[in-house]
């Protein structure tokens, strides 16, 4: 499998993503704002279609159009300050609107469903300069704003009256949004990109544990979920989005299931002390 450059390409860029998705998820999943990750999946196909059109990197072309998509959010938060799911309305509208309007004019000589669903195949010695170096400025910043996101996803008001100026750091972090997006659409695919986001945050959650153990296990969890799609996908001859999607939420339950079991084992150990 791994003689195949390809696939090496594909191994490398599924690390980056393993790492980058649960970093910005526990984040998203804290503030409740984990169909903000969905909604910017969805607006990068516009901007991968925007960079096949102009031919430039359709990864740059979904990081710049995914940005744009976060800040507007932003900004639209001072308008709609009890309506987000509306803010995710307006821009989701926007962003299928420019996406089908590119895609249906004929202009784009390119197979944009790998984009959609992941692809393998299509994973670039270019893809793969671009996703390290974008994932590394990720993880800079979020290691930088580290203690001020933290601060951020447990109480927004407190953060302000503490003197976080968190409306900046809003924006910054929308941009690492919009950066992890982008580097994860050519083996996740946009359609189950936000999977990626929550899912390992949301079997890290199940044990219950403090913020730092939970970040790690759920970057563990990811690098499991991925890698397994990715190998599973190759060996089945599927899309590894889709096959990565049910990974997850088959370690999800697992999770789930295992902690339900060790609560009954602990209980009756308990009892059976007493």
């Amino acid at each position: 499998m791994l003689q195949y450059a390809f696939m090496q390409n594909a191994f490398v860029v599924s690390l980056f993503i393993s790492l980058l998705c649960p970093f910005i998820g526990i984040f998203l999943v804290l503030r409740r704002y984990s169909m903000i990750g969905d909604t910017l999946a969805h607006s990068s196909l516009a901007g991968v279609a925007g960079g096949l059109l102009i031919n430039v990197s359709p990864i740059l072309g979904a990081f710049v159009f995914t940005s744009l998509c976060g800040a507007l959010i932003e900004f639209l938060r001072a308008y709609f300050k009890k309506y987000t799911d509306l803010i995710l309305t307006i821009v989701l509208s926007l962003s299928v609107g420019v996406a089908i309007t590119i895609m249906s004019s004929g202009s784009i000589h390119a197979d944009i469903n790998a984009f959609m669903f992941g692809s393998i195949l299509t994973v670039t010695t270019s893809d793969l300069i671009t996703v390290i170096c974008l994932s590394i400025v990720s993880v800079i910043t979020l290691i930088a704003l580290y203690n001020q996101l933290v601060f951020i996803a447990f109480d927004e008001e407190a953060a302000k009256i503490a003197g976080v100026k968190v409306k900046i750091i809003n924006y910054i972090f929308s941009v690492l949004v919009a950066a992890t997006i982008s580097v994860s659409i050519r083996i996740v695919g946009v359609l189950v990109l936000s999977s990626m986001i929550a899912l390992p945050v949301a079997a890290a959650l199940q044990l219950k544990k403090g913020f730092k153990i939970t970040l790690i296990a759920s970057v563990i969890v990811s690098v499991i979920d991925i890698m397994s799609g990715l190998i599973i996908s190759f060996y089945a001859g599927c899309a590894p989005g889709g096959m990565t999607a049910l990974v997850s939420v088959f370690m999800l339950c697992l999770v789930i299931v295992f902690q339900r079991l060790r609560g009954t084992f602990l209980r009756r150990a308990s009892s059976t002390e007493q």
